[in-house]
């Protein structure tokens, strides 16, 4: 496993209640950063960062507002900002394509896509100040291969890794590095009764443990707009994309992948 030391830096962890979020907070308190702990659940945020001597944040991350006011508060109680995750996430639970709960989309949607373009957007300018900086956005297996269980999941997390790739490359000459992470089924509440059945099945599941591991090896080693792929029993590696075919089966120039011309 890849280190690295976050001694005297400063990270912020959305979703951090608990699952993976408290295991990432842990994680990086003992890599020596201090952390601050954004959830909705405001005791849940409180006990997680107690237990590190962090700052407990609480807001809706689909809400426009609440990142700003996050990063703004993380600045001027902690004095910077080095690291963010942004991991809160929450399933689809809409598993047909034919009937559709609005407001369970939209809410997916807040969620799992809008929470990271306010964070990023937020974080950017704080990550400048310190000259640079890390973000690691959770995503999932979903954002790299179909999922039918769940074909709203499958949407929000392949628009997250999509974003992670352009924006780290669009961020990585200002020292900030952007990556996606994306951990197999994960032995967390977002399971709901599908545990039972995985259970049954005798399927392998990540701990929270294991995704943090990962994040401390994104962290260590991660290039901007790296999606990194973890499953239970093995190590977190990035995940190899295949190149765009050009004209006549060639590859797209590097001047039009990157908005050049």
């Amino acid at each position: 496993m890849s280190t690295v030391d976050l001694t005297g830096r400063v990270a912020l962890v959305t979703g951090g209640a608990g699952g993976i979020g408290a295991a990432v907070v842990g994680r990086l308190a003992k890599l020596g950063a201090r952390v601050a702990v954004l959830d909705l659940d405001a005791a849940g945020a409180r006990r997680v960062a107690s237990a590190v001597d962090g700052l407990a944040l609480t807001g809706d991350v689909a809400d426009p507002g609440t990142m700003p006011a996050a990063v703004a508060q993380v600045e001027q109680e902690l004095g910077r900002l080095d690291v963010v995750h942004l991991n809160a996430g929450i399933g689809g639970g809409q598993p047909g394509v034919d009937v559709l709960d609005v407001a369970r989309y939209r809410k997916l949607v807040g969620v799992n896509v809008d929470h990271v373009v306010y964070g990023l957007c937020a974080a950017v300018p704080a990550l400048r100040r310190q000259g640079g900086g890390k973000v690691v956005i959770t995503a999932s297996l979903a954002g790299v291969t179909a999922m039918p269980s769940d074909p709203l999941y499958t949407l929000t997390k392949h628009a997250v890794v999509g974003y992670a790739r352009a924006a780290g490359q669009a961020l990585a000459g200002e020292g900030i590095t952007v990556s996606a992470l994306c951990p197999g089924f994960v032995d967390t509440l977002l399971l709901g009764a599908a545990k039972e059945e995985f259970a049954a099945a005798a399927f392998p599941l990540l701990t929270p443990s294991d995704v943090a591991e990962a994040v401390q090896s994104v962290l260590a080693e991660g290039q901007p707009g790296q999606a990194w792929i973890i499953q239970p029993g093995g190590k977190a590696t990035p995940y190899q994309f295949r190149g765009v075919p050009g004209v006549g089966g060639g590859q797209l120039p590097p001047e039009v992948v990157l908005g050049r011309i």
